[in-house]
């Protein structure tokens, strides 16, 4: 593969305006629409400077720079729109992590891409709030981060304490929410603050294989490694009272609960099932991509409607693990102030998804078109009074939660009208990884990291403590930044920011 110098690479580059770049036609291979990536000083760089290193002779080890992934999705055929990099971007499997795209399903030669999902299928954050203030949790919050600790089983290998056997996994598989609500584990008003409430109705359990079942059987309410986390976080600064006080947040100081998980093994066997299916697909029916990372499969193919089923199975199960997950946090906190959940006012403000494809109707060029949207590193935003969101956000747009890095800030956003007509209703989910975890272990002591976590007056719990260098901050992009960016651009508002005081992590 011949490289382009830098300089020519940037002739393909331009800037749109102070939170925007243009990837024009060409900068890639058989590109059918634009790239366009948002950025803010700060993160341009970061972008940059990935794509100048690529540009060096014999460079080219792992994943390819985000702008040139942005732009070989831009070459899959049946795409409409132009192929989204959101400001927390950061290369992954065909695919970048903060990449979203929607493809015709109207046009015979749409795909379906698995990397455009991601390995972890629903990966995604929930929010509980609590009538509880800063004051209150202070005090006992080591006691409260243990009980946490206690109660949700975490790291690598965990096994789930729900219990589960196979034809209750086929029953949650299809049931989605709808199961952990006939079991009691969670209250009828969860699911109403639910993306898709809970369910994904396409969700066919015979689509999956015995090994992702077995893989899943036993992880059903865990909350995993690497960047999945639990926190107990306190609001910190409100920017839409209106919004914060539709979401029950009605001052600062005022106590949260993030979940941060998805599909565990799960997800990640029944896209690595399809992957394996899509090549066979794709000589098949004669697909070329630019990056065989991209496997993919048409729309309407048996592969693809095959992988689209067992996805949202997938989807289903990691809001069943996110749903015992409440339920666990529950318990913890009923048991530490010795009341109920329900005085404690432990209501989910909003789960939101950001690894998923779904179909969704949207304007392109002014007409309107059926799309199989998909969102990887990505989350939906969905505006004001749109028919999807739920009756208590309608005036407010759909809550988007943004989960930062361990000991840093998180946000809730909600969406906007512009952000339906630039990224059919998407923003960013996270800060964005700025190392590799090879550079992280390399460059960090998870003894420096938790020593910091005290500092900040953070209690910290962890499975495994050198995961810790993984997921320390100096490893992320500032989340800060990245909110900024989607709120400057108009993409998403924001509402409010948390900070953690307590996390429990694999």
């Amino acid at each position: 593969m011949v490289v382009r110098p830098y300089d020519q690479e940037l002739k393909y580059i331009e800037k749109i305006n102070s939170h925007s770049y243009r990837i024009k036609v060409g900068f890639q291979p058989n590109m059918k629409v634009e790239g366009i990536f948002y950025v803010n000083n700060h993160l341009e760089k970061l972008m940059f400077d990935e794509l100048r290193n690529a540009c060096r002779p014999g460079q080219m080890g792992g994943f390819l720079p985000g702008v040139k992934q942005i732009a070989n999705v831009a070459a899959l055929p049946g795409i409409v729109g132009r192929s989204v990099g959101l400001p927390d971007i950061h290369s992954g499997y065909g695919f970048a992590i903060g990449n979203m795209a929607a493809f015709d399903i109207n046009d015979p030669t749409s795909i379906v891409s698995p990397g455009g999902v991601g390995f972890d299928i629903n990966c995604g954050v929930r929010l509980l709030r609590t009538n509880l203030f800063e004051k209150d949790v202070q005090p006992v919050k080591e006691q409260i981060a243990q009980s946490l600790f206690d109660h949700i089983p975490v790291g690598v290998g965990s096994k789930g304490i729900i219990p589960m056997n196979a034809k209750d996994l086929e029953e949650a598989l299809e049931m989605g929410m709808d199961w952990s609500l006939r079991e009691g584990y969670v209250w009828a008003e969860d699911k109403e603050h639910c993306e898709e409430y809970g369910r994904m109705l396409n969700a066919d359990p015979s689509k999956v294989s015995m090994r992702a079942k077995k893989r899943g059987l036993p992880q059903l309410g865990t909350l995993g490694a690497g960047n999945h986390y639990a926190e107990i976080q306190v609001v910190d600064e409100i920017y839409d009272k209106f919004a914060a006080s539709k979401m029950g947040i009605e001052e600062t100081g005022q106590v949260c609960v993030m979940i941060h998980s998805g599909s565990r093994g799960f997800g990640h066997q029944v896209a690595t099932d399809a992957l394996v299916q899509m090549e066979k697909a794709m000589k098949r029916d004669k697909i070329e991509t630019n990056d065989r990372q991209l496997a993919c499969a048409r729309i309407n193919s048996t592969e693809g409607q095959d992988y689209l089923k067992a996805m949202a199975a997938a989807a289903n199960f990691a809001w069943v693990n996110r749903s015992s997950m409440t339920f666990l946090s529950r318990q913890a906190f009923a048991k530490q102030f010795k009341t109920t959940p329900d005085d404690l006012d432990m209501h989910v403000i909003y789960d939101v998804s950001h690894n998923v494809a779904k179909v969704e109707e949207h304007m392109v060029n002014g007409k309107q078109k059926t799309l199989l949207v998909h969102r990887k590193g990505a989350t939906r935003a969905f505006p004001p009074h749109h028919p999807l969101i739920p009756v208590d956000y309608q005036l407010t747009g759909q809550p988007v939660l943004v989960g930062g890095t361990m000991g840093t800030c998180s946000y809730v956003l909600t969406g906007t009208e512009q952000g339906m007509n630039e990224t059919f209703g998407s923003t960013c989910h996270g800060a964005g990884r700025a190392l590799s975890r090879a550079k992280s272990r390399r460059n960090l002591d998870y003894l420096d990291v938790l020593e910091r976590m005290k500092t900040l007056g953070i209690a910290i719990r962890v499975a495994s403590p050198k995961l810790v260098m993984e997921e320390a901050p100096e490893s992320y992009k500032n989340v800060t930044d990245v909110v900024d960016t989607c709120h400057a651009a108009g993409i998403s508002k924001k509402c409010m920011k948390l900070r953690p005081i307590a996390v429990i992590k694999g």
